[in-house]
Order: structure tokens, then sequence, then C-alpha cells
């Protein structure tokens, strides 16, 4: 065989490899814009580009849309028309100043711009399509009224708890995209980028059959929900790797692994949606838990008091707290707040999952139910040492702490931590509970370097062209911890964003 026909050969299999998923691929479909992933962010895009008149097809790697986004509440924006009206001034400026003060100006100033001055356009756009919105509220007590949070069904709460205020956006999201000829895959994820000649040109997906589709389109955009389900770069990336997430289904990183291998650098790919400690296995609106996250009495595995509780109030912070501690505390409050949360209800509100006031019926049945088990989850003791011995801590040391903090209780003023008086309670009333809590987080919020037009960059920069990233795929919203300062910030950066890359890869196309 000559060299000529060796060479020849030889190109044929690199061809063949490279071109396996795509040109050889089983199916092959056409549009102007493929979005990968059907999440708040993906459906966002894809309603804006059909406003564009865009083609659209959007995969989704789960059995129905929406992600993520059916368990938020709110959204947050800056100089709404309902803020406006209530007389609520919340300006671009101070909103954009205090989220790049936060992150220590590590944010990305331009993104964190374009994001912020979209924000109460978005509103309005969402209250066209048939949103409603049901009031505004803080981030946390006392805190900026940016928060607009979504009137929920007439059906609210739904019989498997699924029916949250942000379903209500997703359903509208839906049925306007198939009534407007878009094209929503499920159970078919995007599993890789087609790049000709520099640009992204298209998305190879594969069906629940296992057939491949190859999905020619004039741009990309990748909203994947970030990888809070892969335990591999969780590992890699986590500060504090056992973290339970909290509404997390398959994001296992699939966009952000597809735009890096197409050249994307990486930003934010530490930064972690921390939320208030918890149990696996136990939601946001189990008394058990309810009860334990309330700003009371918290200690390390030690037994020594190491935080605010009230941090809990902004909870990335009581997040950031216990990942500072080692990722493990105890809740332990006693009898008589035991009956004050049941008879008289709770001091803090859990978001919309448990009200202020709420009394915690549930809680004495949730707690016993969980002592049953003996699994090492809760405790119960009459006396201090004797639940420090079941706890695995020094005795003197936990009595030590308690004995101190009930002293700044009787004084009405907590002298080490500066917590508020009004969640100073003692712990002096037999017998005594103790919870064992854990980081929990909802969500990953970085991955792909963007810049403000929502472009996927390289580490230099430099755009590819035909990719955009959104939502929870991409970073630079935020600096090294989430904030809770302006309340509905994840949910307003995965819809703007959504639409930034909509209205961007449409500019791009008439190019």
């Amino acid at each position: 065989m000559s060299k000529k026909s060796i060479g020849s050969i030889i190109v044929l299999m690199l061809a063949i490899c490279i071109f396996a998923g795509s040109a050889y691929a089983d199916k092959t479909m056409n549009t102007d814009i493929a979005i990968v992933g059907g999440g708040t962010s993906g459906l966002a895009a894809a309603v804006q580009a059909i406003q564009g008149g865009a083609k659209v097809i959007v995969l989704e790697k789960q059995a129905k849309v929406g992600g993520t986004g059916n368990f938020c509440e709110g959204i947050f924006a800056a100089e709404s028309k309902m803020q406006k009206r209530q007389g609520i001034i919340v300006t671009k400026e101070f909103a954009f100043k205090t989220i790049m003060d936060y992150s220590h100006w590590l944010a990305n100033a331009r993104l964190v711009r374009a994001i912020v001055d979209k924000s109460p356009e978005t509103l309005d756009w969402l209250n066209d399509l048939g949103v409603q919105f049901e009031y505004i509220g803080p981030g946390g007590p006392g805190g900026a009224l940016t928060w607009h949070v979504i009137a929920p069904g007439p059906d609210y709460p739904h019989k498997d708890k699924t029916d949250f205020h942000c379903s209500r956006m997703i359903n509208v999201f839906n049925k306007y995209i198939l009534a407007n000829g878009g094209q929503i895959l499920l159970q078919t994820p995007g599993v890789d980028l087609i790049k000709e000649k520099g640009k992204v040109v298209g998305v190879v997906a594969k069906d629940k059959s296992g057939e491949t589709i190859r999905i020619n389109a004039k741009a990309v955009i990748v909203a994947t929900g970030g990888f809070a389900n892969n335990k591999e770069m969780m590992q890699k990336y986590a500060p504090y790797p056992d973290v339970i997430p909290v509404g997390q289904i398959g994001k296992d990183g699939d966009g952000i692994k597809m735009a890096w291998s197409a050249g994307a650098g990486e930003e934010g790919v530490r930064v972690m949606q921390a939320y208030r400690p918890g149990l696996r296995g136990f939601g946001p609106a189990d008394h058990m838990i309810g009860a334990a996250v309330q700003p009371y009495f918290w200690v390390d595995p030690r037994g020594v008091r190491f935080t605010d509780e009230s941090t809990v109030v902004l909870w990335p912070y009581s997040g950031n707290a216990l990942e500072k501690i080692g990722g493990t505390m105890y809740s332990i409050y006693d009898d008589a707040t035991r009956r004050f949360m049941v008879e008289k209800g709770i001091q803090l509100q859990l978001g919309e999952w448990i009200l202020q006031g709420t009394k915690l019926t549930k809680l004495d049945e949730t707690f016993n139910k969980e002592l049953a088990k003996k699994n090492g989850n809760v405790f119960k003791a009459n006396t201090i040492e004797d639940l420090a011995q079941q706890l695995g801590m020094n005795p003197s040391v936990l009595k030590a702490s308690v004995d101190e903090y009930n002293q700044m209780v009787s004084m009405r003023e907590d002298t080490m931590f500066f917590k508020k008086r009004e969640y100073l309670r003692p712990v002096a009333t037999p017998p005594f509970y103790a919870t064992k809590l854990n980081p929990r987080h909802l969500g990953t919020l970085g991955g792909v370097k963007i810049n403000e037009k929502t472009e996927a960059v390289t580490q230099k920069g430099d755009p590819i062209p035909g990719l955009y990233v959104v939502g929870t795929d991409a970073g630079g919203m935020y600096g090294d911890s989430y904030d809770l300062l302006l309340g509905g910030g994840t949910a307003a950066f995965a819809l703007n964003s959504g639409r930034i890359a909509a209205e961007n890869a449409i500019q791009y196309m008439k190019k």
C-alpha cells in the first residue's frame, strides 16, 4: 500500500473519530438557537429567542422542565414598577454597589451591571407573559426590599409539595414555547458541542432510547444548572464536599464540561449557594429542622459556641460559619424553648416554607421518631453532662459553654458575639434536646467564564463565537460567596442572563 493511501486512511479515521457524535448521528435537526437545559435560565432564553423571531429547540435531561426553578419563590429587581408604586427605593446604583462590595469586587462588574440594569424590565416582561406577583420582601429581616415573590397558584400547596411559587412561572414559559413553535425535547440531554472553524454550530444530544441527534444551530445557549450532583466535581471544587444538596436533581455539570471542552475558561467554580444547616433527608419545611435552625444556641463538635446564631437570618453566613468549623454542629435547646416553639411559634421565618409565628406542632412527633432510630442525628438527656457524653464531648467543656451562655442570657446581652437580645433564650430546663446539623446548599454558582453579553470566553477573555452560557453554569456574578443581602438574586441571574443570551444570540445570527 502506498504512503499516499495510508495517509488517506489515517485522515479518514481521524475524521470519523472527530465527527462520530455529530456527522454520523442517527438523526439530524436544524434550528436557529439550541438551548441545552430547560430550567429557569434555559426557558427564559427560549421565550426571549422566540419573541425575537428565532426558531428554538430546548434539550432537557429530565422528564419535565423547570429543574430547580420549580422550587424558587421570588425574583430580585431594582427600580421595578412595583417598587416605585409602593414607595420602595432600591436604586440600580445601590444594588450594583451592594453586590460588588459584598464580593470585594471579585465579581465581574460589567456582568453584574448588565443583570441589575435588566432586572426591572424582566419583571415587566414576566407580567406581560401572565406571571403575577404577590408582594415584595427582603432577603433577610430588615433588608432591602428586592424580593418580588411570585403569586402561587390556586391549588398551592400542591399535594406533592412541588407546586411552589416559581413553578407558576415555569408553566407559563413551557406553554408559551410550545404554543409559539418552539420544541422541547424531554429526557434528551445534550452530550457534546459541535465546533467548526472556531465557531460553535450545534450540539449533539441523546434521547431516552439512546438515539443520537445532531442539532445544527446558528448559536447554542448552555443552561444545564451547575454540578451539585456530580460527586467528583464536588469533591474537587466544593469547600465542603459532603454538603447536602437541596432540590438538586441531575445537575452533573454536563454543560460546564461541554463549554470547557469547546475552549471556554473557568470562573466561579468554587462558589456554592450556601444554605441553612440541615440534615440529609429532611426538607426546609420539616418542623424538627425548623426548630434546630432557630437562632438560639449552637456549638461545634467540641461543645464550644462558635457563632452569632442569628447569622441564619442571612443563611449564607451561617453556612460559611459552619464550613469554618469543619461542617458539623449541634443545635441545643431546652424543654422550655421546645414548648415555646410548639405552643407560641417560631421567631425566625424560614422563607415561605415556615412563616414567623408558625407553631411547630409536628416537632415532637418528628424528633421522637428520629430519636428512636438511634442514628446519631438527634439526642435527648436530662442533664447537660449526659447530653455531652452522648455527643462525644467533654462534659466540662459543654457545661462551661452552657453556663457562659446562660449568664449572658440573664444579663440580656451577648457579650461574646453580640447577638440580638430577642434571640437570647436560656438552656436551663430539662430535658435537653440536640440536633446534629451539616452544611446544605441550593446549588453551585459558577463554572464557565462569560462576559456581560453572556458569551462564553476563553481564560484570556476572548469570546467563543456561537456559544452562550447562562444561569448557574456561568461564573462571574459572585465573588467567593453567595449573598442574601438582595433577595431573589439567583432567580434573577437565571432569568436575566437567559434573556441577555437570547438577545445577543439573535444579533450574532443576523451578522
